[in-house]
Formats: structure tokens, C-alpha cells, sequence
């Protein structure tokens, strides 16, 4: 019991806003954030692949930067805003535009890999909203998949990148008319 005691005294209470919710959890100083997102908050659509940051599978986005969160320690992302995969989609379950270009383009095969790409991709598209084949495979380097050879993974992206510009200028283009309207 004293060794339980001293453990519980050892805790650490962090504060992160995951996928728009604030979670307060004690947690251990050594824990990844990967294990806070799973074990106590649930969030089991982030994977765990290697632990070593070498996969990517874990990739979440930090204060809206990409990280993998098997190398970030909890106590780290104390206060920031956390997103993962399972936030993506829309509350009705309607798929991000990024996650519908992997389904139609084939940008998955066994899905292991999937959450830490697409989550990759979002933070790829923000940096980059047209990259190139070449740009695509560089901003990807760091996430592995072992199954599709990245082709439809590649076509994904540009697939979700064409979608989302086409959303935003369609969503411009609608609050000119909506502002012509009021000034008419």
C-alpha cells in the first residue's frame, strides 16, 4: 500500500480540449499522450503502432499541428487543444472531405494506418491546400503503411485537397452573394 500511495501522490492533473470536449485526467509524468487519449479518454480511434514514432499511426493534431502522440508526453499537451480522427467527422456522422477521399479513392487497405494519415493530410492541406504528387509524398514521409504502395493515398489527398478547395470557393463565393443581398 505504500508503494500505491506514493504513486497516487505522484500524479499530475492535465486539462486538454479534445476534439472541442475539456478533459481533466491525473496521470503519471511518464505517460504519452497516446495512452492518455485511448485508456482515459477514450479516444481509441488514435492507434498505437510502434511507440517509437517511426509509423505515424498515432498522429493527432497539437494546437493544430501534427504530432505523433506516442512521442508527446501527456503532461505536454497540458492546456493545448487536441484533435483527433474520431472529432473529424461531422456530429451527424457525415465523413470529413478528407476522410471521404480516402474511402473513394482507395486510400486505405487494412486501416491501421488511416487515422494517423488523415489527420496527417489535415495538417498537410492547412500548410500546403495544392501539393504537388511529389509535395504529397514528402509531407507524408513520416507515416508508413505497409499495405496500399501510397498510390491511392496519394490520389486521396489530391482528391481531398480539390474537395476542399472547391468547398471554400464555393463558401466564399455564397457569402458575396449573401453580402450583395444585404447592400441591394
Amino acid at each position: 500500500m505504500a508503494g500505491l500511495s506514493h504513486m497516487r501522490s505522484g500524479m499530475v492533473s492535465v486539462s486538454v480540449t479534445v476534439d472541442g470536449v475539456r478533459r481533466t485526467a491525473d496521470v503519471e509524468p511518464r505517460t504519452l499522450l497516446v495512452h492518455l487519449l485511448r485508456e482515459q479518454f477514450g479516444r481509441v480511434g488514435t492507434v498505437i503502432g510502434c511507440e517509437t514514432s517511426n509509423c505515424g499511426a498515432c498522429t493527432v493534431l497539437l494546437d493544430g499541428v501534427s504530432v505523433k502522440s506516442c512521442s508527446v508526453l501527456a503532461v505536454q499537451a497540458d492546456g493545448a487543444t487536441v484533435d483527433t480522427i474520431q472529432g473529424l467527422a461531422a456530429p451527424d456522422g457525415t465523413l470529413h472531405p478528407i476522410q471521404q477521399a480516402f474511402h473513394e479513392n482507395h486510400g486505405l487497405q487494412c486501416g491501421y494506418c488511416t487515422p494517423g494519415m488523415v489527420m496527417r493530410t489535415v495538417s498537410l492541406l492547412q500548410e500546403n491546400p495544392d501539393p504537388t504528387e511529389d509535395e504529397v509524398r514528402a509531407g507524408l514521409k513520416g507515416n508508413l503503411c505497409r499495405c496500399t504502395g501510397y498510390q491511392g493515398i496519394v490520389k486521396a489527398v489530391q482528391a481531398a485537397a480539390a474537395a476542399l478547395s472547391t468547398s471554400a470557393t464555393s463558401t466564399s463565393a455564397e457569402r458575396t452573394h449573401a453580402a450583395s443581398e444585404v447592400t441591394s
